[in-house]
């Protein structure tokens, strides 16, 4: 039997409107802003980690309608003596999943055997987490990197009265459902990495369940467990931090 010929793309998820971040930051999208003592921004730390894998043959950026150019010009220095082909852009769409699902879909002519999606929010993300993640997709098909919980966490009853992040706490008691055991959970980080045939069947198949159904995929590991099968993790990063607020920074 021929073996499979590996070759690896990678998605940077840059195209949400990062209103929590922008809102302290005179507008500046999170993945725009500069990261303190290097001479890069948000992105351009987390397209470097990428650019420097000689694995990586193709990384896709999502950015928001008409904003390629406002993406290019954040990566300043980043971009530079990188091969033109290499780093492509796509409009994101109106979820994060449209966004991943676009990606995929300007992938699907270069034909790579396994792809890594990462949030363009995580610019502390390193080399080796990268070149684990590849190792672990061809191994196991699909992978995240997580963390253990520290802390005790508990399911609510009523979760809807606590709100959302986008909405404030309705009135009313809340209370507590069932203490969930800690030794079970874990915090899911990225990149994820999937064989690229399958993630993209499976995104084909969340997209045609949104539309007939009032649901929303939020996590790429999500879409695979849910239509393709089981997710393999592996140790993540406790420095690889996600940027929500200013403060993160």
């Amino acid at each position: 039997m021929q073996a499979m010929q590996i070759s690896v793309a990678a998605i940077l998820c840059a195209a949400g409107s990062s209103r929590r971040f922008a809102g302290s930051m005179g507008g500046v999208k999170k993945e725009y802003a500069p990261l303190p003592g290097k001479n890069l921004t948000v992105l351009g730390a987390a397209l470097g980690a990428f650019a420097s894998s000689p694995r990586i043959e193709t990384i896709v950026i999502t950015v928001p309608p008409g904003a390629e150019e406002e993406a290019r010009a954040s990566l300043g220095e980043a971009l530079a003596g990188q091969e033109h082909s290499r780093i492509l852009f796509v409009s994101g769409g109106p979820t994060r999943r449209a966004s991943v699902h676009n990606a995929l879909l300007l992938l699907e002519s270069c034909h790579p055997s396994h792809v890594l999606i990462h949030d363009g929010a995580r610019p502390w993300i390193k080399p080796d987490l990268v070149e684990r993640i590849i190792d672990a997709a061809i191994r196991f098909d699909a992978v995240i990197p997580a963390l253990p919980l520290l802390e005790t966490p508990t399911e609510l009853a009523a979760a809807e009265l606590a709100g959302t992040e986008n909405s404030a706490p309705r009135e009313g008691p809340v209370f507590i459902k069932r203490h969930l055991k800690r030794a079970e959970l874990c915090i899911a980080q990225t990149p994820q990495g999937f064989r690229f045939p399958e993630i993209l069947k499976a995104h084909e198949k969340a997209a045609e369940r949104e539309s007939k159904e009032q649901c929303e995929y939020t996590d790429d590991a999500e879409v695979w467990g849910e239509f393709i099968g089981q997710v393999a993790v592996i140790p993540g990063d406790p420095e690889n931090k996600k940027i929500t607020y200013p403060e993160d920074l």
